[in-house]
């Protein structure tokens, strides 16, 4: 890690898992960077606003300036504005928490959500993180739109982890990210339990247009006393119903840009 512009980026992408701030000689050991270039980084950062210091020689946090840049942009692309009604319909529908994620090249980001859950558990992580796509119900989603070749050659690239970091089943070898793969290409949607988190289950649908590759996928993920297998089975028509209509509404958006061929099943 020897550029700067990369040195930088990864001070931001670290400081971003660590809400509460991180010591220098934590970032720059972390991240393998030598203390005095660190540092220097890091003031810059501070000077241009997007790091500030907790106190005078104190802890490193991120200010909101990021944030505001990342939903500034949302909004002039006007996704929220076309999806959230779809988001919210099928929450309360489902009773769960719903999500969207955008393609984005080969990366899958969770962008918006609308949260049905009324009392009870509520599973509501955050946003703006990148999917796993060997274990989570919105990657297999997207992952069943194309070949399996170009499917493995994604999840190579990401990593599989491993069940410590994940849910007692998910997968860490290709044969059995297939399994999840073949079996949601052929209902059309995924459907994990267990996999990404102990205790929850998921699932998703892409969304994309006939003949289209997936712009991005709608999931719908819950506690597995309530999202039970059988309940997932009987939301199925209702999640491809609500991906579809966004599918075809997607043009409105200029994020929802046609995305490079990604190799079709």
């Amino acid at each position: 890690m020897n550029g700067i512009l990369e040195r930088t980026l990864s001070i931001l992408e670290h400081l971003a898992t660590h809400a509460d701030g991180l010591p220098l000689a934590s970032i720059a050991d972390g991240l393998h960077i030598p203390r005095s270039a660190a540092h220097r980084l890091l003031t810059d950062l501070c000077r241009c606003g997007y790091v500030r210091q907790v106190r005078e020689h104190g802890d490193y946090v991120l200010t909101t300036k990021l944030v505001a840049l990342g939903l500034g942009f949302l909004s002039s692309s006007g996704i929220v504005d076309i999806a959230q009604p779809l988001l919210d319909r099928l929450a309360e529908t489902s009773r769960e928490l719903v999500r969207l994620s955008v393609i984005d090249g080969d990366r899958l980001t969770w962008v918006a959500r609308a949260q049905g859950a009324r009392s009870g558990l509520r599973y509501d992580p955050d946003m703006g993180m990148d999917a796993r796509l060997s274990c989570t119900a919105t990657g297999h989603a997207w992952l069943l739109t194309m070949s399996d070749e170009r499917a493995i050659e994604l999840v190579a690239r990401q990593g599989f982890g491993s069940r410590e970091e994940y849910g007692p089943s998910a997968p860490t070898t290709v044969t059995a990210l297939l399994k999840f793969v073949h079996a949601a290409r052929k209902r059309g949607f995924s459907l994990i339990d267990e996999v990404f988190t102990p205790g929850m289950t998921a699932m998703a649908a892409p969304v994309r247009k006939p003949g289209h590759d997936a712009i991005g996928v709608i999931s719908i993920a819950g506690p597995r006393v309530r999202l039970t297998p059988e309940r997932m089975l009987e939301l199925g028509p209702h999640l491809l119903d609500a991906a579809a209509e966004l599918a075809a509404s997607s043009s409105a958006s200029a994020m929802f840009k046609k995305q490079p061929f990604q190799g079709r099943a």
